[in-house]
């Protein structure tokens, strides 16, 4: 079973499939704590109606580093096996990327390497300015670079005409959802290999 900590600055409305997963037991894992640097995020609320340790960690007047290594101590405290990045709006320190080298999970809404460094609705408006014919979701493993790590999964889906930012952000959240209950499936199941850039599953 793997144990998971959650790093989230918003709504974490992705965690909520993983929530369901584990509860119709579709995912062997647990999370056992999610962290917030904002006090208001709904993501600690969401922790806390289902009886999850939601820990918030003020990173107001700390060096990156440090703030990282208080996240650390927690994650630590709860042996946490693997991290998700579920709308966590900071960058890590080189200290934590190394320490937690290929066990941290971040999702992203484009297809990488197209729209990487973007967020939310910015990535779809631009999908949409550009006329792409399809979108998707990427799960990767963190590095130093933004959205650079190496890719886990990818979900492609169609951009329609009548599409918008905001219909195109609620297909692409359940993309992101079904590749992230099956990213954290092939983890608890050892079946992710990363060599250099590349991840490698056995099915």
């Amino acid at each position: 079973m793997s144990n998971i900590g959650v790093l989230a600055s918003t709504k974490a409305t992705d965690m909520q499939a993983i929530i369901d997963a584990i509860k119709n037991k579709k995912l062997n894992a647990k999370i056992s704590v999610v962290i917030s640097n904002k006090k208001g995020s709904y993501a600690l609320e969401r922790a806390r109606e289902q009886r999850i340790k939601a820990i918030f960690i003020d990173p107001k007047g700390k060096e990156r580093e440090e703030y990282d290594r208080e996240v650390s101590k927690v994650i630590e405290a709860e042996k946490v096996q693997l991290i998700l990045l579920i709308g966590y709006m900071r960058i890590f320190s080189k200290w934590f990327v190394d320490k937690y080298k290929n066990k941290v999970m971040n999702i992203h809404p484009s297809l990488l390497p197209a729209y990487s460094g973007g967020m939310d609705l910015n990535v779809h408006e631009e999908v949409l300015k550009r006329g792409c014919r399809i979108t998707g979701a990427s799960l990767i493993f963190i590095d130093e670079g933004a959205d650079t790590g190496p890719i886990i999964l990818q979900k492609a889906l169609d951009v329609e005409e009548h599409d918008n930012p905001e219909t195109l952000k609620e297909k692409v959240q359940k993309a992101e959802q079904e590749i992230l209950v099956e990213g954290v499936r092939l983890f608890s199941e050892n079946k992710i290999k990363v060599e250099g850039n590349l991840v490698r599953i056995s099915r």
